[in-house]
């Protein structure tokens, strides 16, 4: 490494504190989708589903814990100062006996904002029973953003249906709850000054998006949204106003148009020191637990969102920019180059590159080893 710590939205990420405490002052480099490892589990990071708050220069992630299933277990949070190293810090609601926090219950898509005037933190999220028939908004409460949440009910939100939802803070202090209301479509509605209670309708767009993320650059709104696909990503979008309360553009691709928005479904979009990024979560519906998280550097210019793939790209949190990783190299596993032992041995593979791969690695005494050599890094 040369000064550069290094985020892998991916590959496991367990580096060293030298790294952790260069990060503000020297680039970071992201891999989108890739697993993270947390200090505090040894786990991939259970938190789909969520956003990222900043609180006193610490970044918290809060989200859905699937690592049973997508039966709801508990709402979690993280803690990173760098963006790499992540670490748990607590289970803010956890799974009661009974209720709408009880067994074989859905609690979906969390969100958080700060309440200035009363000094609170009040999460929103999706309240559902395993079919999707009561489809509710519910509420917590807490005095810190990483302490436990005090669950207050759920309602639908002005008497309509409320299933994917997020939630927003305008620049003067107003609180919004973003909401998919299926039989009619996707909702802004306006939340009570203490953000506890929806009091009225802001806007709703006929077309039943899910998904929603809402974004202000300058006087600017964008609505981010997912079409309906169930857990298989499509083509997401965006539409513009001025006013949250409309006219609203015509909705438009922001990825690559037939990229499946890079294969992921929107989670958030968040400013990190002047950084646009784009959260979207990778979901892996066989096995929800080992589902990734996209996160990606968005440019908005003007009235226009713009998402492009990157292989890795790095971060500059001190001086807000971003710019493209380096350019990055496969190795083989079973180049003659490389050596195994210990049982381990070629298998043959039709689905790999060269039709073969290394296998047995690891296992009981003497466990078998691979040794990839010449790999080195300039980052």
């Amino acid at each position: 490494m040369t000064g550069e710590a290094v985020l892998f939205v991916g590959l496991m990420a367990t580096f060293a504190e030298a790294s952790l405490q260069i990060v503000r002052a020297s680039p970071i480099r992201k891999i989108p989708g890739s697993t993270i490892t947390t200090a505090g589990t040894n786990q991939h990071m259970q938190a789909h589903g969520g956003g990222i708050v900043e609180v006193n220069n610490v970044f918290y992630l809060i989200g859905e814990n699937k690592l049973a299933g997508s039966a709801f277990q508990s709402i979690n949070c993280y803690s990173s100062t760098n963006l790499v190293q992540w670490t748990f810090v607590n289970e803010l609601l956890t799974l009661q006996s009974s209720g709408d926090l009880g067994p074989n219950r859905v609690v979906e898509r969390p969100h958080v904002l700060y309440n200035d005037a009363t000094s609170t933190y009040v999460m929103w999220m999706h309240i559902d029973d395993s079919s999707y028939a009561e489809a509710r908004a519910g509420v917590a409460t807490s005095s810190s953003i990483c302490g436990d949440y005090t669950y207050l009910g759920a309602s639908q939100p002005l008497g309509f249906q409320s299933r994917d939802l997020n939630v927003f803070k305008d620049t003067d202090g107003a609180g919004y709850l973003l909401t998919e209301d299926r039989a009619n479509g996707l909702r802004i509605d306006l939340l009570s000054a203490d953000y506890l209670s929806v009091v009225s309708a802001t806007y709703l767009y006929a077309q039943d998006y899910e998904a929603p993320a809402l974004y202000k650059s300058g006087s600017t709104y964008f609505m981010f949204a997912s079409h309906e696909s169930g857990w298989s990503p499509n083509d997401n979008i965006y539409c513009t106003a001025t006013s949250l309360a409309g006219p609203w553009s015509a909705w438009a691709d922001f990825a690559t148009a037939g990229s499946n928005t890079f294969s992921s479904q929107t989670a958030a979009v968040v400013n990190i020191n002047g950084v646009v990024m784009y959260m979207g979560d990778r979901w892996q519906s066989t096995n929800l637990m080992t589902s990734t998280y996209v996160w990606l550097p968005l440019t908005i210019s003007g009235t226009t969102a713009t998402l492009h793939n990157e292989v890795n790209w790095i971060l500059n949190i001190a001086a807000g920019t971003w710019t493209t990783g380096p350019s990055e190299t496969t190795p083989e596993a079973e180049s003659s180059t490389n050596s195994w032992a210990g049982g381990a041995r070629i298998l043959t593979c039709s689905s790999c590159s060269n039709a073969s791969d290394i296998g047995y690695i690891g296992g009981p005494s003497p466990g078998g080893t691979l040794t990839f050599k010449g790999i080195s890094s300039t980052s």
